[in-house]
């Protein structure tokens, strides 16, 4: 394996030493492209009693394209699919190699307080979501309770 970019290395650091609140992400010790990351649920949103726990990958083209990452959670939420993978514009058409790690983790913990089911990844949920709101909302407390309760 090639030596590891000074930019990983540094954003590595700063996520160790300055945490992101909320959100641990923390290296594989074989692969420190690998990221295991445990976020949790923002307060207002109906992830708020969860932990959940997702993977980041920085491809070896990283800064240059975007961050792999996805859930393993279970998770009901419209740009979320039953894979773990997520639709987010800056994790696609919208990534820069301005962003970082840390603005990725912060941009989907955002998204789990502001799904947003025009442009869904799970199309069921999304019609459930725009729908029939309350019962999109109590099934994803639900879920949240039990895929993402420690």
């Amino acid at each position: 394996m090639s030596a590891l970019p000074k930019r990983i290395i540094r954003e590595t650091e700063r996520l160790i030493s300055d945490p992101v609140p909320d959100i641990t992400a923390t290296p594989h010790e074989d692969n420190l492209r690998y990221f295991d990351v445990s976020l949790k649920g923002p307060a207002g949103s109906p992830y708020e009693s969860g932990v959940f726990k997702l993977e980041l990958y920085l491809p070896d083209d990283y800064p240059m394209t975007a961050p792999k990452v996805r859930f393993l959670t279970r998770i009901y939420h419209p740009n979320i699919d039953r894979l773990g993978r997520i639709c987010l514009d800056v994790l696609k058409n919208n990534w820069s190699p301005a962003l970082q790690i840390r603005t990725i983790l912060l941009s989907i913990q955002a998204l789990l307080s502001s799904p947003n089911p025009d442009d869904p990844l799970a199309n069921e949920v999304a019609q459930e979501w725009k729908g029939n709101h309350a019962k999109a909302i109590a099934t994803a407390k639900e879920w949240t309770e039990k895929f993402a309760t420690p």
